[in-house]
Formats: C-alpha cells, sequence, structure tokens
C-alpha cells in the first residue's frame, strides 16, 4: 500500500484514506482536447513519433498539469506499443485509429519476439518517466500504465478496435491454445513493462482492460480477473509499495469483490454504474476511482456541475480519486475541464 502520510493526495487515497476533496486527474488527459497538444504533436510528425519521443513525449504529459493542476501526471504513451515491441506491425490510421498485423493462428504468434526483447523498442518510453520524475511539480504522483492482456490481444487479433471484439472471442473458441499462449505472453510482457516503468519513477501504475465487459461468466475470470491477479502479485513481490489501479471497464456486478480477487489497491469503475452503487457495493474493499460520464467535458453547464458535486457526495464516506468513467474526447472543451476540477475542490 501507499505511504498514508504521504503530502501526495493520490497516494493517501490509495492507502485507503477518505478526503474530504478527492484528489483528480483524468483519463486521456494529456491529448486532443489541449490546443498544446496538437501543436506539439504536429511537431513530432505523427502519434507514433510522439510515443517514442522523450523530449516531446515529456512535454505533451506536463501540459495538462501546467493548466489545470491536477493531481496526477499519467505517461503519455500507447497501450499498443507492447504488441509492437513484440514485433507486430503497428500504424495509425488518421481519423481511423490503429492497425496491426493480425493473429489468427499458431504461425502468426510463432513470429512474435519472447518477452525479454521487449525493452529495446520500449526504452524511450523508460526514458520518458524518468524526465516525468525529475520535471513533475513535487506534490504530483507519476502514474504508469499498461493495457491489460486481454484488451491488448483483441486488438492484435483483429488487427484494430471492433464494437464486439468478435475476432478475438473467435480465436478464443477456435485456437484455443494459440489464444491461451498470446494471453501468456502479453501477461509476461506488461509485468516486465510496468517493472520497468516503476523503476523508472512511476509511482503507481494502472492497468487498462478497456473491453473486459465484452467478457462473461467464467471469460470474465479466466481472461480477464486472472491476468491482472498475476500481473499484480508479481510487481506487487518486486515491488512493494507501488499501488496499482486496475480498470476492468463494463465489468458490472463483476467490480464487486475485484479488489480482494486481483489485489489491486484501487478499482477504476465506468460511468455505466452509479456512484451511489459503487460506494455500497465496490468502496468497501478499498479505493475507487471514477466515473462522471466523459460527454459532460462536451456538454458542460449545470449539469456537469450537478454530475459532479453527485459522485463526490456519494463517494466521500471512503477513499475515492475523482477521475472520469472513460477517457476524455477530442472534442470536449478545456473550460468544462476547469469547471469540472473547481466543482470537485469546492464540493
Amino acid at each position: 500500500m501507499a505511504n498514508p502520510k504521504s503530502d501526495k493526495t493520490i497516494l493517501r487515497a490509495l492507502a485507503g484514506e477518505a478526503q474530504q476533496v478527492p484528489p483528480i486527474w483524468m483519463m486521456r488527459q494529456a491529448g486532443r482536447y489541449l490546443p498544446e497538444y496538437k501543436a506539439t504533436r504536429a511537431e513530432a510528425g505523427d502519434f507514433l513519433s510522439l510515443c517514442y519521443n522523450p523530449d516531446l513525449a515529456t512535454e505533451v504529459t506536463l501540459q495538462p498539469i501546467r493548466r489545470f493542476g491536477f493531481d496526477a501526471a499519467i505517461l503519455f504513451a500507447d497501450i499498443l506499443l507492447v504488441p509492437q515491441a513484440l514485433g507486430a506491425d503497428l500504424w495509425f490510421v488518421t481519423g481511423e485509429g490503429p492497425r496491426l498485423s493480425t493473429i489468427t493462428g499458431e504461425a502468426e504468434f510463432a513470429q512474435l519476439r519472447g518477452v525479454e526483447d521487449i525493452h529495446e523498442t520500449l526504452s524511450p518510453i523508460y526514458q520518458t518517466v524518468r524526465n516525468l520524475a525529475s520535471a513533475l511539480p513535487k506534490e504530483t504522483t507519476l502514474i504508469g500504465f499498461a493495457g491489460a492482456p486481454w484488451t491488448v490481444a483483441t486488438y492484435m487479433i483483429a488487427g484494430k478496435g471492433t464494437p464486439d471484439q468478435g475476432p478475438a472471442h473467435e480465436l478464443k473458441g477456435t485456437h484455443p491454445a494459440v489464444f491461451d499462449a498470446l494471453i501468456e505472453r502479453l501477461t509476461k510482457a506488461t509485468i516486465e513493462y510496468l517493472s520497468a516503468q516503476i523503476d523508472a519513477g512511476a509511482e503507481v501504475v494502472k492497468l487498462f482492460d478497456s473491453w473486459a465487459g465484452s467478457l462473461k461468466g467464467p471469460d470474465f475470470d479466466r481472461y480477464a480477473l486472472e491476468p491482472t491477479r498475476q500481473i499484480i502479485a508479481a510487481l506487487k513481490a518486486r515491488h512493494p509499495g507501488t499501488p496499482i489501479i486496475a480498470f476492468p471497464r463494463q465489468a458490472g456486478d463483476k467490480y464487486i469483490g475485484f479488489h480482494k480477487a486481483s489485489g489491486a489497491d484501487c478499482v477504476a469503475v465506468d460511468d455505466s454504474v452509479s456512484a451511489e452503487w459503487v460506494a455500497e457495493h465496490v468502496q468497501p474493499d478499498g479505493c475507487v476511482q471514477g466515473n462522471l460520464a466523459s460527454s459532460h467535458m462536451v456538454t458542460g453547464g449545470d449539469a456537469l456541475v450537478r454530475e459532479t458535486r453527485r459522485i463526490v457526495e456519494a463517494l466521500r464516506g471512503g477513499p475515492h480519486i475523482f477521475n472520469l468513467g472513460h477517457g476524455i474526447t477530442p472534442d470536449a472543451d478545456p473550460a468544462n475541464v476547469q469547471l469540472m476540477i473547481d466543482t470537485v475542490r469546492s464540493a
């Protein structure tokens, strides 16, 4: 657990402290809704060049801290850098998102690199973490992250994002040995990647399982919960003082008990569940993070203020990190972000 005496409010929440004013950061807080980000990305040339340029990635990570004074900065990177480090082809199509070479059977899986080979590709990311560890204000927590194995696998199998993760579900059924081997490879690679981020200066790490909600019943336990548990157990053995946030998005009732089953210090929740439900069913087990709908960053106004206050009030009885229920969208208005922050800090 984090040090409860820390002067960093995020670390205090992660250690289990309920605070009158919850600490706040925002998923995708460094991104396309900020004009300064767009200028830096243009300087980099393209998205992947930005991710792999430590100076520019440091700059875009710091931009929302300078503008808004969030309590945490999250490393600027992408969950698909790990498959690229494992040997997958990766590129981004403007307006459409990522594209990868696909894994549809044993032959493609056999072409992947071993886990021990990922660090050469990912070393610029570790340099960005080192840069941030020295550049951030002393009160600002540095969060590293990775995609959870199931979510990353869905992109590697389909070659892109899909609405229902259908190709991954199909491979799971038709080639279970290949699918299980891919999940295992990603689990081990994620342990090494996050451990290297912690060594470089990340104070907290987060696992994003964006597509966890499409796993049902035993599949959720086997492919969302179990890899997360393995990653957390390995990281806790190596870095016992480093808190870990897990985000099994759209887990629904599977959020209940996820702290204990996974070993996570904090469970992030999406906006498909109410803050009041979270307070009753999830927060008794530990810190929770969330869960304002990101649409309020576009629409703003009284509804944003009301909903923000409701969430703060509902979760005030236990440890809480205020955040969105999903990442901020490119059409968000920075003025609405400031309104949200002012509302949280005055609630």
